[in-house]
């Protein structure tokens, strides 16, 4: 009878134990990375806030941390945790807000030389090459930076017997959509070129289930699906607010 009391004993006081062990809070994900540690932290790498990071001279950290980027720069070492906590990142929720397709089609004529960036994380920029993710039930739009003039561009499928679809920018508009027969292949490559320039970029599709609220566990979507120029664009849109 001894034994087994003290057995029971045993696994209560353990389980009490367990209750008070102390969790790992992440506080980062890691989107990017440059300098002889890069190794070290590679894209995709979760931070908890309490872990120090160490980076030598002309090291480059960027972490997505509470909805902003952090950059850290080497030599030295960083907690995450000492930093003071902020808001919801504006300029994140402009940029990964799934907006109707009614809305936001016209944009400003810009001037020359005027850097142009895609507003919005789930906008297909015609000019970049890459793997892109997209909501699954969402529509497709297509974005261009120049609205002066109306524009005609073909979307084709390699390897496909079909004609090229065309996608018609009207003048003063930065959006089109996509309303084809011709259904997008997740994994497929997709060519877009301009027909009255040399704007070509290929692109194949990924389609995402369901889009992650957290903007780590995004960044982590992103990352693991290859989806490597929505994440810079995340990261650029945060690092400037």
């Amino acid at each position: 009878m001894n034994s087994v009391r003290k057995t029971i004993f045993g696994i209560i006081a353990a389980v009490i134990s367990l209750a008070f062990v102390p969790q790992i809070a992440l506080a980062g994900t890691v989107v990017a990375a440059s300098g002889p540690s890069a190794s070290q932290y590679p894209v995709g790498t979760r931070l908890s806030d309490t872990q120090r990071v160490t980076l030598r001279e002309g090291d480059t950290l960027t972490v997505l941390q509470d909805g902003r980027t952090r950059t850290l720069r080497g030599p030295g070492t960083f907690v995450l945790a000492q930093r003071a906590p902020q808001g919801r990142n504006r300029a994140l929720a402009a940029l990964t807000t799934r907006r109707a397709a009614d809305r936001a089609r016209t944009g400003a004529v810009r001037g020359d030389g005027e850097e142009v960036t895609n507003p919005n994380l789930w906008y297909v920029d015609v000019s970049v090459s890459g793997t892109v993710c997209l909501a699954n039930a969402d529509p497709v739009r297509l974005w261009r930076a120049r609205t002066e003039d109306a524009a005609v561009y073909t979307f084709s499928r390699e390897g496909a017997s079909e004609e090229p679809a065309q996608l018609i920018f009207p003048e003063r508009e930065m959006l089109a959509m996509w309303e084809s027969a011709v259904q997008l292949r997740e994994g497929e490559m997709y060519t877009i070129s301009s027909t009255v320039s040399d704007d070509v970029a290929q692109v194949r599709f990924v389609f995402l289930q369901e889009i992650p609220e957290d903007p780590e566990d995004l960044a982590l979507a992103l990352i693991e699906n290859g989806c490597t120029v929505q994440l810079e664009q995340m990261s650029q849109a945060l690092a400037a607010s």
